[in-house]
């Protein structure tokens, strides 16, 4: 299964985006796709995931209240909805399959290419 993301631009303080994370193949129902992203200089930071099978969702507390995750299991895709968008919001994000919340790596961890975000103060 691959993923690819889209949906990133630019947006100005308090605004909002909404990615996209389209995947090529069939999900289980115990898949997770996780939202991560990353600002160069920066570690690599878990946003939000959620469970293909069952829709239950996690959240970062630095995204909590202002950002989304759901999936349209007709469509294959997860979205992230974000709002009351910050410049420290400013990153390329990315969407990973995995089998569990925050999973970065291991044998069924598999990741899209990244989509560039930036919010303007």
């Amino acid at each position: 299964v691959q993923l690819q993301a889209s949906g990133g631009g630019v947006v100005q303080a308090g605004g909002s985006l909404r990615l996209s994370c389209a995947a090529s193949g069939r999900l289980l129902s115990s898949s997770v796709i996780n939202w991560f992203r990353q600002d160069p200089g920066k570690e690599r930071e878990f946003v939000a995931s959620i469970r293909w099978g069952y829709g239950t969702t996690v959240y970062a507390d630095s995204v909590k209240g202002r950002f989304t995750i759901s999936r349209d299991t007709a469509k294959n895709t997860v979205y992230l909805q974000m709002n009351s968008l910050k410049p420290e919001d400013t990153a390329t994000y990315y969407c990973a399959r995995g089998t569990s919340p925050a999973e970065e790596s291991g044998p069924y961890v598999s990741w899209g290419q990244g989509t560039q975000v930036t919010v303007s103060s």
